[in-house]
């Protein structure tokens, strides 16, 4: 059972707790992350997610998940880096880049505040040290080849904002 904390639109927070499957309460919202990681020549940890996900099978993203109850948004980025490719980042690395909120999103209540990092890392990546099997491989792409995945309708779409949120603002 994952538990994560309730906000208001306004990202305070309530002290409401919510169980991650139920209907979220009418005006409250959870924190997400995505996290783009960024190695020294300028490419991206894009992950392409594993087929027994429910929503976008086998499309590509970049790091991302909720952040549980009594974390911040920091603690759940590095948390999820860590869950998902098996890095451990320096939380001093992180870069914060933007919060985006949604209320609805392909028809439906998503009620989500999420923040976007960048984390730089050189290292390799080794998806047997990951702690959950949600990725099925991961690649180092430059922005263009990102642009070309987004385009072929193979990344998961609400990473749109890839391109001027976080390319534009290295």
């Amino acid at each position: 059972m994952e538990l994560w904390d309730l906000y208001t639109k306004n990202r305070v927070l309530t002290g409401e707790e919510y169980i991650r499957g139920e209907e979220l309460p009418k005006d409250r919202y959870h924190l997400i992350v995505d996290v783009w990681i960024v190695n020294s020549e300028g490419k991206y940890l894009i992950s392409q997610r594993h087929a027994s996900r429910p929503a976008f099978p086998l499309f590509w993203e970049c790091v991302a998940g909720s952040v549980l109850k009594g974390e911040d948004s920091l603690q759940g980025a590095v948390r999820e880096v860590k869950e998902e490719v098996g890095i451990d980042l320096s939380p001093e690395s992180g870069r914060f880049l933007c919060t985006k909120v949604r209320g609805e999103g392909n028809g439906r209540k998503i009620n989500t505040i999420k923040d976007v990092w960048v984390f730089p890392y050189d290292g390799e990546v080794d998806l047997s040290k990951a702690t959950e099997k949600e990725v099925a491989t991961s690649k180092w792409m430059t922005p263009e080849e990102v642009q070309r995945l987004f385009d072929a309708g193979k990344m998961v779409p609400s990473l749109s904002y890839f391109f001027e949120d976080v390319v534009n603002r290295k």
